[in-house]
Parts: C-alpha cells; sequence; structure tokens
C-alpha cells in the first residue's frame, strides 16, 4: 500500500487548525482523539489473547519472545522487554527488543537502518532465534522493510509470527501467523505515529506480555509474585505482597523473606503451608511456579482478603 493512503499517513480533519488552537484546546482535542485509541484496540482483542496463548505456550516449550521494529515501534518493543525483568522476575534473555540500527539507535535515528530486511536477519541469527521462538514484528505502517525480514526469517523456521500495525490490510500483516492490525483514525500531527499508533502499540505489548506472565505462574491474584528486588522500593513492596497474601505483619514478612533471599513465592507458601524453604520450593516447582496450585484448601488465604 502506497505511503498516501495508509491511515496513520492521511491528514485529520478534527486537527486542521492545530496551530490556531490555544493549549487547552489542543489538549482537549489531542485527549479526544486518543480515546479513539481505546475503541480501536478492543476490536482487536480475540488476536490479542491469541498472542498471550501463543506465547505463553513457547515459554513454556523452552521458547524466547522477540519484539522488532524501527524507531518508535521498536523503542515501545524495548521497553516493554526491558521491563519484564523486574516486574516478573525473568532472565534478560526471556523477553528481547531488537530495533533497526541497534541500542544506540534507541536515543538517536540510525538513518536507512529500518529499510534494510537484511539487517533484522543479522540480528536474530546472533541471538540464535529459532523455531521455539516468537517473533512479534511492530510497524505502525504495517510495512518496514526491517520487521518483513524478521517475519520472513522467522515463518522460514517455521516459528509463530505475529504483526502489529496500526493499518488495516499490512504487509506485515499478510506475511505473519497472527494479525493484530488497530486502526485509530488519522494521527493528530499528521504522520507521527508517535501519538495515536504508539500508544496503541503500547497497549497491546503491555496486554502480550502481561497476559503471558500471567499464564505462566508469575502473577497471583494481581500481584507480582516474582518481582525483583532491585531497589528499596520493590524491597518494601515485596513485604507487602508477602502480608496482603497471609494477612501477617511486616515484621513477619520481613523475617521469612529475608530467609529466602527476597523471593516473594516461596515466603508466601511458607507461611501459607507452613513448611521450610526446600519443601517450598518442591511444591512450586510441583505446581510449575503458580501459587493458587500450592496453597492448602483450608489455610489462611481463604479470609487473607476478606
Amino acid at each position: 500500500m502506497a505511503l498516501e493512503n495508509l491511515t496513520t499517513e492521511t491528514p485529520n480533519p478534527r486537527t486542521a487548525d492545530l496551530d490556531l488552537m490555544s493549549p487547552l484546546e489542543f489538549a482537549k482535542v489531542m485527549n479526544d482523539e486518543n480515546l479513539r485509541v481505546f475503541e480501536a484496540v478492543e476490536k482487536a482483542l480475540p488476536e490479542i489473547a491469541k498472542t498471550i496463548e501463543i506465547v505463553a505456550g513457547q515459554f513454556k516449550a523452552g521458547g524466547r519472545l522477540f519484539y522488532a521494529g524501527a524507531g518508535t515501534s521498536g523503542r515501545l518493543g524495548l521497553m516493554d522487554a526491558v521491563e519484564c525483568v523486574p516486574t516478573f522476575g525473568v532472565s534478560d534473555g526471556l523477553v528481547i527488543g531488537l530495533i533497526a540500527g541497534g541500542e544506540r539507535a534507541f536515543v538517536k535515528a540510525v538513518e536507512g537502518a529500518e529499510d534494510s530486511k537484511a539487517l533484522c536477519v543479522e540480528d536474530l541469527k546472533k541471538l540464535a532465534f529459532s523455531a521455539k521462538d516468537v517473533f512479534v514484528g511492530i510497524a505502525a505502517s504495517g510495512r518496514t522493510p526491517y520487521v518483513i525480514g524478521g517475519l520472513e526469517y522467522a515463518a522460514s523456521l517455521g516459528a509463530e509470527t505475529v504483526a502489529v500495525a496500526c493499518n488495516y490490510g499490512s504487509e506485515i500483516g499478510r506475511i505473519a501467523k497472527t494479525r493484530i492490525e488497530v486502526d485509530a483514525g488519522s494521527e493528530v500531527l499528521t504522520g507521527s505515529t508517535r501519538l495515536k499508533a504508539g500508544t496503541a502499540q503500547k497497549i497491546i505489548l503491555n496486554m502480550i506480555s502481561t497476559g503471558a506472565m500471567i499464564q505462566t505462574g508469575k502473577v497471583y491474584k494481581n500481584l507480582m509474585v516474582d518481582v525483583l528486588t532491585t531497589n528499596k522500593k520493590l524491597v518494601d513492596r515485596a513485604r507487602r505482597i508477602v502480608m496482603r497474601v497471609t494477612g501477617v505483619g511486616y515484621d513477619k514478612a520481613d523475617a521469612v523473606l529475608n530467609e529466602t533471599h527476597n523471593k516473594v513465592k516461596p515466603a508466601i507458601v511458607m507461611i501459607l503451608n507452613g513448611c521450610n524453604l526446600e519443601r517450598a520450593q518442591e511444591i512450586l516447582k510441583e505446581n510449575d511456579g503458580f501459587i493458587r496450585k500450592t496453597i492448602k484448601p483450608s489455610g489462611p488465604e481463604q479470609t487473607a482478603f476478606a
């Protein structure tokens, strides 16, 4: 599809006089336009749910999740990948973000990088991408060569491929096994896909990664039970999670977490099941890390959230 025919490149009649608007008028029209993003994403929920199932399944099979994009799309993928580590306690090699031009392109554009199919293939080969992995190509236009190259290579290996585009009938959507296409209408600032398109992409990536982590036991109720305690805030959060689930006081939560080296899951299981650390770790392993499966039916957890 020609660039001028893409929704993301079409002038928005509702914002034709941006340069005449007061700051408040501008803020209001931009907020109104942003509301259209949520409506557009809602239409793609079945495909997003399918992607969550795919990613969770490949995680369980030993696979990884790769995001790839150029510019804003690539930066959003990198952000989501990086944030999975402290939030869910996973290794930094489980969710990987690739951006055309490499890491330096995160802060400064690398001219021409997004126009090369081969660059993405090279990036994937360096990381030993395989059929067990999932490749999610992100492109607002839906036609970025860097992303297309990655999708084609991943497909040639038999890997699961997903396209995230902000135009219907996208080129990357035609290549991928699963297509997530949203159309939130023209941008507030014509062609500036860091705005509505970027917001849509961020929402979608949040759903994919968080949903897949939930499906693999990284969440109990709505709590981050595999959170990494890498700063004072997160150390305190870990204690409050244990307190909330088990009903114990701060001192008890602190004592047990010190014993588990700040690992929230075994601390919860130790308290609720009245067992030692070794047994708690065994129980978690037997239940694939899902806390709900480890708790005794008559345990105190039944009243902890009353």
